[in-house]
């Protein structure tokens, strides 16, 4: 089977989680632009969360580029993934109701964090068809983005207790980190 498969089935799945997740807004009371601000924190999360789901869908698009056969291993791989982000739209929706309480800001964290953690595996498991080429293994395997990505999800998640802001802060960073795409996969690519 060909990775395109894989990535048309990601892609849809991905589609669904933000379709999901823009159902979740319901119309607010009033017919002014006051009755927005009620939905302020419920906004924030869905832009917090489209923005993962989109860096989710840029980054993932590239790796499924550079793998080289579809095996069971690698599919159950990327069912992992889509698992964890599938439950974003839940946890979007509990925080942004619950205006940024630590416990849903919290397993917000945790989500991103396990999110984080499958993408990895995927991404090493795709290395590991590329073993035969050295430079590319060297060249993914020094991954800052990846390898920094869940130390600051877990120091979201426990700040999460202290102040939910403070958590906020790190989804952030890292969705600032990781806004530009991988162009080490676009540079393979151009080399192949």
């Amino acid at each position: 089977m060909k990775a395109n498969r894989m990535e048309a089935f990601s892609d849809g799945v991905l589609a669904i989680i933000i379709t999901i997740m823009v159902l979740e807004f319901k119309l607010p009371e009033g017919h002014d632009w006051y009755a927005l601000i009620g939905l302020g924190p419920k906004i924030l999360s869905y832009i917090f969360s489209f923005v993962y789901i989109g860096i989710y869908w840029n980054n993932h698009h590239h790796l499924l580029h550079m793998v080289r056969t579809v095996h069971g291993r690698l599919m159950w791989l990327n069912l992992l993934l889509l698992f964890w982000l599938s439950l974003i739209p839940f946890t979007t929706a509990w925080m942004g109701e619950s205006h940024f309480a630590p416990t849903p800001t919290a397993l917000y964290g945790i989500i991103l964090l396990l999110s984080a953690f499958s993408y990895r595996l995927l991404q090493l498991a795709i290395i590991q068809q590329h073993s035969g080429d050295s430079s590319f293994v060297v060249s993914m395997g020094k991954d800052w983005k990846v390898k920094l990505s869940p130390f600051l999800y877990l120091i979201a998640v426990l700040t999460a207790y202290v102040s939910p802001w403070i958590a906020c802060f790190f989804f952030v960073l890292v969705a600032i980190i990781w806004f530009v795409p991988d162009k080490r996969i676009e540079h393979a690519l151009r080399g192949q």
